[in-house]
């Protein structure tokens, strides 16, 4: 057991019992990987799949050229991220039988499992075997984190590389002040990661500089001041190994980190103003402008996606935080690691709802927080199920019911949405029959690959050939690119829909709805996914519908 958690007597049945959670836990994740495997190639391509494979190539080139061919660090504003995941995908396409876009599903389906069995290790050193178990279900439950591991290239790693950062800085604090070889590589590889997915990572600073006061102010009040400073003198210098393996691995990832030193800054200054040209997303069942959204749009779509479950027990484990924090009886160490934790989970959060940055495609930008958010729903049901143990023990089968159940909502979801998951939306919200009306829902157009396989599986059916001298043509609202490599070579797409004998469209605001025979509708839970026209002989000025302001 870590030293940070409850110091019951280790029996032979309290031994058992952390054995099972254990076991329990390796049986969910082995039934995680197993579904991801069966099930990875039903997601569709997003709007920026295309355009990150082609950075990858760009920066395979780079460095077979031996730096000669340095295209990609000028690719749109790419360089500006890090290609460790566009990188590794491109590889493995190279050695497994699988079309490269099934190739990053693949790989996005790995990261996933690692970034959930990560989590689960931390939570577990945090709060216990239970905890850690408990953790794992909340995370692998979450229809927006579980969605979002198969198809957000830069995202879900980003928020997979943050949360091996904390559990090195979770180590630290443990630790401290001798850390071992294994924490400091844990330290600088999620370091290293973290800073060369998204300059965001260095946020993790500000979780330890803030989470590591309770620890220091108890240094420097048991060791006297020039102890204190002496021993965090050590463990800075101890650090600084891992801290330089960090630097390179970030420079392997993200190349145009480190042709100049100021190039990070660059980024995030770069990042901290709107870099496009405005357009306006449904919020709240109104079209708002992405620079304006309101303060709300995160705490209210975090409220509304997010399982009921995992909510209250966060709001648990974010009061148990501040509760612990002037309680004499918490080890400082405790409380440093609790307030890491809680840092990770909300202070991006807060950021953005003084700063107002520009906000779009929900909380995808904000994935990474939700690994902490389930660590801390995860220790907050631990401790709760050992409280209920030591003072109502007959309470113990109705709280572990209630937490099946709110497992189960999720869970029912995920399957009636599939391969959709990351459009979830809480029974808070109606789920997402009431919120199609106020929210996006499959902003990355995911669901064109299931339109294109029903318009083909259709004219095979009906033993339709394209006319004689040309192929089938397409019209597309949505992201082209991933329609045209859902479609196959026998089909042509494009904007223009007076000239096409097909019109797909999206169900989401920006799609008109045509008079026009529908051949296929893909549908979750009575809402429009996407739909399929026959426009043949009809008259169609536009698939874009201009809603009034």
């Amino acid at each position: 057991m870590s030293a940070i958690t409850t110091s019951a007597v280790d029996t032979p049945v309290r031994r058992s019992m952390e054995r099972t959670w254990d076991d329990l836990a390796m049986v969910v994740l082995a039934a995680v990987t197993l579904v991801a495997g069966l099930t990875f190639r039903d997601y569709g391509l997003g709007w920026d799949d295309y355009t990150h494979a082609e950075y990858a190539e760009l920066l395979l080139r780079m460095y077979g050229s031996g730096f000669k061919d340095v295209g990609a660090l000028s690719f749109a504003n790419l360089y500006m991220y890090g290609g460790g995941f566009d990188m590794a995908a491109a590889l493995l396409h190279k050695v497994v039988p699988l079309e490269l876009f099934e190739t990053r599903r693949l790989l996005g389906a790995v990261v996933g499992v690692i970034g959930l069995a990560v989590t689960w290790r931390l939570a577990r050193r945090v709060g216990g075997p239970l905890a850690g178990l408990a953790t794992l279900l909340l995370l692998a439950l979450c229809p927006t984190f579980y969605g979002h591991m198969f198809m957000n290239p830069k995202d879900a790693p980003f928020a997979v590389s943050m949360v091996i950062l904390i559990l090195g800085l979770v180590r630290l604090a443990e630790e401290y002040p001798q850390p071992s070889p294994r924490t400091i590589l844990i330290v600088g590889f999620g370091a290293g990661l973290a800073i060369g997915c998204r300059v965001l990572g260095g946020l993790a600073v500000v979780y330890a500089m803030v989470g590591f006061v309770p620890l220091l102010i108890e240094e420097f009040r048991t060791q006297g001041a020039r102890e204190a400073a002496r021993r965090f003198g050590h463990v800075v210098y101890a650090l600084l190994p891992g801290l330089v393996f960090g630097y390179l691995l970030m420079g392997l990832v993200w190349p145009w980190s480190i042709m100049e030193p100021g190039h990070p800054f660059q980024a995030l200054t770069y990042f901290s103003h709107f870099f496009e040209k405005p357009w306006k997303e449904m919020f709240d069942g109104a079209l708002v402008s992405v620079p304006d959204m309101p303060w709300s749009y995160l705490p209210t779509l975090f409220a509304l996606q997010l399982p009921e479950v995992l909510l209250a027990l966060l709001f648990a484990g974010i009061v148990g935080t501040f509760m612990s924090l002037s309680r004499g009886d918490v080890p400082a160490r405790r409380k440093t690691i609790l307030l890491m934790l809680t840092m990770a989970a909300t202070l991006p959060l807060v950021i953005a709802m003084v700063k107002r940055p520009a906000l779009y495609n929900g909380i995808r930008h904000f994935v990474f927080v939700i690994p902490p958010m389930a660590v801390l729903a995860g220790v907050a049901f631990g401790l709760g199920m050992t409280w209920l143990k030591e003072n109502r023990r007959s309470w113990q089968p109705a709280a572990l019911a209630a937490f099946a159940f709110g497992l189960l909502l999720p869970l029912s979801e995920m399957i009636r949405l599939h391969p959709y998951e990351y459009t979830h939306f809480n029974h808070i919200a109606g789920t997402v029959r009431a919120a199609d009306n106020f929210f996006m829902l499959d902003y990355w157009g995911l669901a064109l690959k299931q339109a294109s396989d029903g318009l083909r599986e259709e004219l095979v059916e009906r033993q339709e050939a394209a006319p004689s001298g040309r192929k089938w043509k397409v019209a597309v609202c949505g992201p082209q690119r991933p329609a045209q490599v859902a479609l196959g070579p026998d089909f042509t797409i494009g904007w223009d829909s007076n000239a096409a004998d097909f019109a797909m469209t999206l169900g989401e605001f920006y799609c008109k709805g045509l008079t026009a025979p529908v051949i296929v509708e893909i549908k979750r839970d009575d809402v429009v996914f996407a739909r399929v026209y026959d426009i043949r002989g009809r008259s169609i000025s536009s698939l874009l519908s201009i809603p009034a302001p």
